[in-house]
């Protein structure tokens, strides 16, 4: 194959977010589900014939060479030319870029990880999702749940996860118009850190999954843009609103697409707001089945 085209980057969403302790190296120790959904940004890749690697559209705020989708793809030829011993063919992407920078969504990750698959596809690498995940990890905590590609119990600092059974139902996301910074999160002193570890044992039915727990970066995201405190609580007014990851996005779960079209029309027009529903699986290994058939 000399192209892929139209390659799905779902977000994810936390469904908690708990922060249990930290190591000593600085980084923190953290409990939570991911779940992935059907919002998503959309990659094409086209193989090169002199060894280049380069994005060939512009993305608002992501210089290309700042772009983990470029960097995380260098490291893929390193490795390859490592295993092989020669240089891959090289690669165009076009990123075609709905989901919002600091959202939460984990969408610069999943665009990684997208790409990872993509291309280990086209260049023949022959690398399994472990090797990916090792390839990944050192540009993006989220990057190796992405390649997991299921709902996941995840531990540590994003690399040890867990299948678990996820609700089935519709979400409701508002974007309040912020960019959060996360080490402005992770550095501010009145971040809880010290929540009780939790097992999957601990869960409730997945249908109820979605109001369990919190997340512990919601109050200091809140308290440093207001915008995020006013999102949720006009979200909770239909259900458990929380926020995402380390912001900005918030979410509630609705139990189907016309209850979550009911909220959606109300919500204020200063704000941008989608629906989205949840995924068992990654999109892009159905894809890349269907590819080798």
């Amino acid at each position: 194959m000399k192209s892929l085209h139209h390659c799905p980057a779902p977000a994810k969403l936390n469904l908690f977010l708990h922060v249990v302790g930290r190591r000593a190296d600085g980084y923190h120790l953290l409990q939570s589900v991911f779940q992935l959904i059907d919002r998503a940004d959309t990659l094409h890749f086209d193989l090169r014939d002199d060894g280049r690697i380069q994005r060939v559209n512009d993305v608002p705020g992501v210089p290309a060479e700042q772009d983990l989708v470029v960097r995380v793809l260098h490291r893929l030829a390193e490795a390859h030319r490592t295993r092989h011993g020669r240089a891959v063919p090289g690669i165009d992407v076009r990123l075609d870029k709905i989901l919002p920078m600091g959202g939460g969504l984990g969408g610069g990750s999943s665009d990684a990880a997208t790409a990872l698959m993509a291309a280990n596809h086209l260049w023949q690498c022959g690398f399994g999702d472990a090797e990916l995940m090792e390839i990944g990890l050192p540009l993006g905590a989220d990057i190796p749940f992405f390649l997991y590609g299921e709902t996941a119990f995840v531990e540590g600092i994003g690399e040890a996860m867990q299948p678990v059974a996820g609700p089935d139902c519709w979400y409701v996301v508002i974007e309040p118009g912020v960019s959060v910074p996360t080490p402005a999160i992770f550095t501010a002193s009145d971040l809880t850190r010290d929540t009780k570890p939790v097992r999957i044992a601990d869960f409730p039915e997945a249908h109820k999954l979605s109001a369990y727990g919190k997340n512990d970066l919601q109050a200091v995201a809140a308290r440093l843009f207001p915008a995020v405190g006013e999102a949720i609580d006009w979200l909770g007014r239909y259900g458990a609103a929380r926020m995402t990851g380390s912001g900005a996005c918030v979410f509630c779960a609705l139990p189907g697409e016309a209850e979550a079209d009911q909220v959606l029309r109300q919500v204020p027009g200063s704000w941008k707001s989608w629906k989205a529903k949840s995924l068992v699986r990654h999109p892009m290994k159905k894809l890349l089945q269907n590819s080798m058939l």
